[in-house]
């Protein structure tokens, strides 16, 4: 018959005193019958339970402490050597065993985030979409003006049937076989896919069944979202002849609104940076770079003309670096507003979907195409898009700290923008927030990807990786095993101080801009869940490529003289769920920085 917990301890708890004693010299009590000890109804108590696992000393937790930065007393370290196996060892069965449990991705974590705080209210209180109209002109004679022209007017063209869906597909299917080899933007080519659905779109509208701006438009998506019957990769090597069952829920949503899917793009393996097992995506204003990431299939086809538009992901700055480094618009949703089933997971509390496009109004085009909840999404949730393109933006807030404008990473063209900010009617004004240690909070983003891909950790399968340097994701899952839980409840008490500071901020201005890649704001508002959009505002020069990756003597990056003109851009960040504000303010920016028709050399 089995024994209990306190049976066991009676076996037990001579050889954990004898060891105790002899190290402090003293002789251990004589056992007592542990029925006699305790009487009937006696709750359970911690430390009763079987020792299990390997055997730890006082050394082990000696060094330890280096790994959780706190430091014991001799007797402490000496009772945690003593008891750690009866206490705690056994809190890591479910994965150690004897009763193991396998948790796919799908199954998030029980406590959940909720950007809005409680009290609050988020999001405009009525559901509108109006659309410039703007003539979208005659439909150009040159095959490369076409493709690089703007969902919005792809969409009045397609509508007007002025060209068929199925001509707009063969134009980006052409392009995009020319010049992957030179990008390494495509993990995955569905062109028999994209012919079916182009044909579909033509015959509905023939029909008089148009669907909306997106239908018969040609599109490609991060390969993390899922496809039916084609391979979803992560850019990874242990997944690279994965295939879904279905579609990811944003995958259904476009194929409802009647886009036509040409191509997965890539993305840096398991969404970190921009190299896959196909190599690096490069980007198209500097064949000398990585397109930056994860987002950089996306950011690189989208900026050379291969797609209409595309779908990114971010967790830490995804869809903002490859939009800022690729000279494109990307749109960062609420936490929330669009739902991610069907998406890898790398951090259920950060993860978000979002349009990258070539202009502003066609991310918003996007996003109304694929917002709104779904079951297999916990935290997907209803919202409102407010958005008017004819709307006055007379008036509006526009908070900016005006340290960050004066340092790296902001430029000439982020002051320039500020300036811009007048011009336009809207109100500059001064933002501060607390001086508090912001690059904690990535204590969450650590936990949460190694728990998402903790099997693959300690298969040894990520060590099939393409690259396996100490800022890669081998490394980083690994050591995430040693981070303090306690820490991580601190942590995201702390996410909830940073989100009532936001609330504060945002009660003073109706929009923040900021330099894109300040390294604080990225951090901050990808934790509260800020909306954000990222824009070209203007072109810098630069003496040297750039990268995500951690600094390699080793392998110097290529430098440039006389320097490379590039694009440079600029971030909106708004209220929960108005990315409608968002999208009107960006448009009139971008109307007045106009520098968004020109497009990288070489793809024209």
């Amino acid at each position: 018959m089995a024994k209990t917990r306190r049976e066991f301890l009676a076996e037990t708890a001579v050889g954990l005193a004898a060891a105790a004693a002899s190290a402090a010299g003293v002789a251990p009590a004589e056992a007592q019958d542990p029925t006699q000890q305790q009487p009937a109804g006696a709750p359970p108590a911690f430390g009763t339970g079987p020792g299990v696992g390997p055997q730890v000393s006082v050394n082990t937790f000696t060094e330890a402490e280096k790994l959780v930065q706190i430091e014991l007393s001799k007797p402490q370290l000496e009772m945690a050597a003593s008891s750690w196996r009866g206490n705690l060892a056994s809190v890591y069965e479910r994965r150690t065993g004897p009763h193991k449990l396998d948790l796919p991705s799908s199954v998030a974590p029980y406590s959940s985030w909720n950007p809005v705080l409680p009290g609050r209210k988020a999001g405009p209180e009525r559901d509108q979409f109006i659309r410039s109209k703007s003539d979208q002109g005659p439909l150009p004679k040159n095959e490369d003006e076409i493709a690089f022209a703007p969902v919005t007017r792809l969409s009045r063209w397609v509508e007007t049937r002025q060209i068929t869906s199925e001509h707009l597909t063969q134009i980006y299917l052409k392009r995009l076989e020319q010049f992957n080899p030179k990008l390494r933007c495509v993990i995955t080519l569905t062109k028999d896919l994209a012919l079916a659905q182009a044909k579909q779109a033509d015959a509905e509208i023939a029909a008089g069944k148009y669907r909306g701006p997106l239908h018969g438009i040609p599109w490609g998506g991060k390969d993390l979202l899922d496809t039916a019957g084609i391979p979803t990769t992560y850019g990874a090597e242990p997944y690279r002849n994965r295939i879904p069952k279905d579609d990811a829920a944003v995958v259904k949503r476009l194929n409802a609104a009647g886009a036509v899917l040409v191509a997965k793009l890539s993305l840096g393996a398991l969404a970190l940076n921009d190299i896959w097992f196909g190599g690096q995506t490069v980007n198209p204003w500097l064949l000398e770079e990585g397109a930056s990431g994860s987002s950089a299939g996306p950011g690189a086809a989208t900026a050379a003309g291969l797609v209409g538009f595309s779908i990114g992901s971010e967790t830490g700055g995804s869809i903002v670096s490859p939009s800022m480094r690729c000279g494109i618009t990307g749109l960062r949703p609420t936490y929330g507003r669009v739902p991610r089933t069907g998406a890898m997971t790398l951090c259920w509390s950060l993860d978000k979907l979002g349009p990258m496009t070539r202009s502003v109004e066609d991310a918003l085009l996007v996003l109304n195409a694929i917002s709104g909840p779904d079951p297999g999404d916990l935290q997907s949730v209803p919202s409102k898009l407010d958005y008017d393109a004819d709307a006055s933006i007379k008036g509006i807030r526009v908070g900016y700290f005006p340290k960050w404008m004066k340092e790296p990473p902001a430029t000439d063209v982020d002051r320039a923008a500020l300036e811009t900010v007048k011009k336009v009617g809207m109100v500059p004004v001064e933002v501060s927030i607390p001086d508090w240690p912001y690059q904690s909070l990535n204590l969450i983003l650590f936990a949460e990807g190694a728990a998402a891909f903790e099997e693959l950790t300690l298969s040894g399968e990520a060590d099939q990786l393409k690259v396996q340097t100490y800022d890669a994701w081998p490394n980083l899952f690994r050591q995430s095993r040693f981070l303090s839980a306690v820490d991580f409840v601190q942590t995201d008490r702390l996410r909830r101080r940073v989100a009532e500071e936001m609330a504060r901020v945002f009660s003073e201005v109706d929009l923040l801009l900021v330099p894109s890649l300040r390294d604080e704001m990225l951090t901050i508002t990808n934790f509260t869940g800020q909306p954000s959009l990222t824009m070209r505002a203007g072109f810098v020069e630069v003496a040297e490529a750039r990268t995500d990756w951690a600094p390699d003597p080793s392998r110097p990056l290529p430098k440039f003289s006389p320097p490379r003109r590039v694009p440079h851009g600029v971030t909106l960040i708004g209220r929960l769920f108005e990315e409608g504000t968002l999208g009107r303010a960006g448009l009139a920016l971008e109307r007045a920085f106009n520098v968004v028709a020109e497009h990288p050399k070489g793809f024209e």
